[in-house]
């Protein structure tokens, strides 16, 4: 049997696990589909690409789930915020990259290691013999997607993703418009100033909910019977959930001052984050759409300050896929009826760029050691990390498996800690200190 490890995908997962095999002494080839075999989604044929937002969420290692996740990243070498960093874009308290320049470092880094080489084609068939990992991600092709299905012997589950919409700066309103983070978080002032917002009145917030209603929307093709994943939930499918949604939701006004009209509290605010290094564009933040082109504009264009925006991408809606990993997986992500392949990434049931990565460093390391004859012992379940493959092996209810961001409702209960909103910070830093001292001792355990 070869004692080389196969990723297939080569997305934030499979970026992840190539990086951290690799460094362990394995022989990694990457088998990537793209640019031969494209995506709805992708515009590059870049490792690591990112397809919808360019934030990894917050980076608060104390007092958040996710920014504990980044913090156990970095701790385990990983190479998806090794980049981030290099790449960082002012973002508030949130982890926000240059989105092209990052994925092409990671590339760099990737096809500079001796131990990785990529090979550009599309896998179809689940490989029988060897040693592999498939982080195919929400995009998995047709054919592969077929194959899973066959040896799973269930129907692949679903859910859809939508991608929000990007602007040219240099066509906002800023006579309208101001830069302002939310309470001014950040420790610098282009921290403080990080995001774009665009202040709505009453009268403005309903016009806006009205076109959002009736505007042309994408249908799903017959027999598309999925739902929505509620973190990145289409605007117009909030707006249906009620008028106030989106006011308490994307468009919240609260920690905001109109720098253009600082004595008149706006009903709403639309915010815009930025994309991209140079402050050229900027993507409306909480704006998946499924809409038409044409309403799109119709309607973003109501928002004020964008009356004239420009758009450097306009939203959209794709397919996600992902197994039910409680039944199919085993506790080291090894599919129980093959074991000689492991699955990572948001294939698995996890969802965001940051879980994805999170479940590739773990894939990639597990198998490592199992081609070199080490034992790896099993990763506590109060780290991040631990959590989420605790939750996808198993930890899960396998009869309403849906996809997963971390969260600290994953974690053990702490004893003695005060539950509730008033004992909440104290509880959090609790979580965290005791993630932060395991995934230490775990790690030493390693090497």
């Amino acid at each position: 049997m070869t004692q080389t490890l196969h990723i297939i995908g080569g997305g934030m997962a499979g970026s992840e696990a190539a990086w951290q095999a690799a460094n362990a002494g394995v022989q990694v080839v990457i088998h990537e589909m793209r640019p031969k075999v494209e995506t709805f989604a992708h515009r590059t044929g870049n490792l690591a690409e990112m397809v919808c937002s360019n934030s990894f969420r917050s980076d608060d290692h104390e007092q958040n789930a996710v920014g504990l996740l980044h913090w156990e990243m970095r701790q385990a070498g990983g190479i998806i915020m090794e980049m981030a960093a290099k790449h960082r874009l002012p973002a508030g308290g949130a982890l926000a990259v240059d989105r092209d320049p990052f994925a092409e470092s990671v590339t760099a880094a990737l096809m500079a290691h001796p131990n990785i080489s990529v090979s550009y084609e599309e896998i179809t068939e689940l490989p029988s013999d060897g040693h592999w990992i498939i982080a195919t991600g929400p995009l998995t092709s047709e054919g592969l997607g077929k194959a899973i299905q066959a040896e799973t012997g269930a129907e692949a589950l679903a859910f859809f993703d939508a991608i929000a919409p990007i602007v040219y700066f240099e066509s906002v309103n800023m006579d309208v418009a101001w830069m302002q983070s939310r309470y001014d978080k950040g420790e610098t002032e282009e921290e403080r100033t990080a995001y774009l917002n665009c202040p709505m009145t009453k009268d403005q917030y309903e016009a806006f909910i009205d076109a959002l209603l009736a505007a042309d929307k994408t249908e799903f093709h017959e027999g598309e019977t999925a739902g929505y994943f509620d973190g990145c939930l289409p605007i117009e499918v909030m707006a249906e959930r009620g008028r106030e949604t989106l006011r308490f939701g994307p468009m919240k006004p609260v920690g905001l001052t109109n720098a253009n009209d600082p004595d008149n509290k706006p009903y709403a605010v639309v915010q815009l984050r930025r994309d991209n290094a140079l402050g050229t564009l900027y993507n409306i933040v909480g704006f998946q759409t499924k809409m038409k082109y044409g309403a799109q504009k119709d309607v973003f264009t109501m928002i004020p300050g964008l009356e004239n925006a420009e758009f450097a991408r306009l939203g959209g809606i794709h397919r996600n896929t992902f197994i039910n990993s409680p039944t199919l997986l085993d506790a080291e992500m090894r599919l129980k009826s093959r074991p000689n392949i492991r699955f990572a990434g948001q294939i698995t049931g996890v969802e965001g760029y940051v879980e994805s990565a999170a479940m590739g460093l773990l894939a990639g390391r597990l198998a490592a050691a199992e081609i070199q004859g080490r034992t790896v012992h099993p990763i506590p379940n109060t780290t991040a990390i631990g959590a989420l493959v605790t939750h996808i092996s198993g930890g899960a209810e396998a009869k309403t498996f849906q996809p997963m961001n971390v969260n600290f409702g994953l974690f053990p209960p702490l004893d003695g800690m005060r539950g509730g909103r008033k004992g909440r910070k104290e509880r959090y830093k609790g979580y965290t200190d005791r993630a932060k001292e395991d995934f230490n001792q775990w790690l030493a355990a390693q090497s």
